[in-house]
């Protein structure tokens, strides 16, 4: 969208001129809108849970702006000559099972044929406009937390090319149909500084979009971060997904790895992620707390994963 010039009206509190993972329009002094689409192609063969992944990843974005979700309409791309639409049934469903567990109401949707399935939701939540929460706010004294393990890319190119473990399978589907509600309604009690969700750029560069244009640098500690069982064993195999080298070039010159950080984890690093988990910037002295009460409401793979501090350079140290 870099070629349009798009006129922004003042309502307009979070618009496209940013990399912020939804848009915000203010509607009176205590109500935002918060507007997001996203849509995915299979991950998994199971019509159904790919439903509910796909919904998972949809409603993420809406949590990560500190908004609650509210209403959804499907997005569906079928390819009639290759699945019967009983298929398109069962994902709806796992779409509709996620929605239905935090009380977002389906309005309805539009599907068209395709010769390559995709699935997923334009989501609408609300937000008081005070309290919306951006990608790019970090502060020098802020603690980094990600909420859920890394890995995912890297396991979905192990299952696809059927060389995944079967211990590693359930671990794979599990952090990608856990919501990130649970996060987001602990967070907000909290004087977050910024916030975003782990997908397609991976985790180092969703680190460089919460670094912005600033001269603050992002420390991070990489035995710090929960790994998805079997993703730094496939990593070391070679099983890298294309995403991952984008993922890259994407970050460039902005990212230092440090020598004793072995070349797989740094592979997971980037590795491009569905339905992530969180990643919170907290003033330090809260961090901590924080991470208790998410590990008491089940979030229990949340830790501080990195630390922002003035060194003037504007890069991601991984240690």
């Amino acid at each position: 969208m870099k070629g349009l010039d798009i006129p922004l009206n003042d309502a307009v509190l979070v618009g496209s001129g940013s990399s912020d993972d939804a848009g915000v329009y203010k509607l009176t002094s205590d109500i935002a809108l918060v507007q997001t689409v996203d849509f995915i192609t299979p991950i998994v063969d199971d019509p159904f849970t790919y439903g509910r992944i796909a919904a998972c990843n949809s409603l993420s974005d809406v949590y990560a702006m500190g908004g609650r979700p509210v209403t959804a309409l499907n997005v569906v791309c079928f390819p009639t000559k290759l699945f019967s639409l009983d298929k398109m049934t069962e994902i709806l469903k796992g779409g509709l099972s996620v929605l239905s567990s935090v009380d977002v109401q389906l309005l309805g949707g539009h599907s068209v044929e395709d010769n390559e399935l995709k699935y997923g939701l334009s989501v609408t939540g609300l937000v008081h406009p005070d309290r919306i929460l951006m990608n790019n706010t970090i502060k020098a004294g802020d603690a980094i937390i990600l909420t859920k393990p890394i890995g995912t890319g890297i396991i979905a190119t192990a299952v696809k090319a059927g060389i995944s473990e079967d211990e590693h399978y359930e671990p794979f589907i599990q952090t990608m149909t856990m919501l990130n509600n649970s996060a987001a309604e602990v967070m907000s009690h909290y004087p977050v500084s910024a916030c975003t969700d782990v997908t397609g750029f991976g985790l180092v560069g969703h680190l460089r979009e919460m670094l912005g244009n600033n001269t603050l640098s992002i420390v991070v500690d990489s035995s710090s971060i929960s790994y998805l069982p079997g993703a730094m064993e496939t990593a070391s195999m070679g099983m890298i997904p294309a995403g991952m080298y984008r993922n890259k070039d994407y970050v460039g010159d902005v990212c230092e790895v440090c020598d004793n950080v072995e070349r797989e984890k740094t592979d997971v690093l980037f590795d491009p992620q569905t339905s992530g988990g969180l990643l919170i910037a907290v003033n330090t002295n809260d961090a901590h707390a924080l991470v208790t009460e998410l590990h008491d409401k089940g979030v229990t793979d949340a830790h501080i994963i990195a630390v922002v501090e003035e060194r003037a350079t504007g890069k991601i140290v991984i240690s």
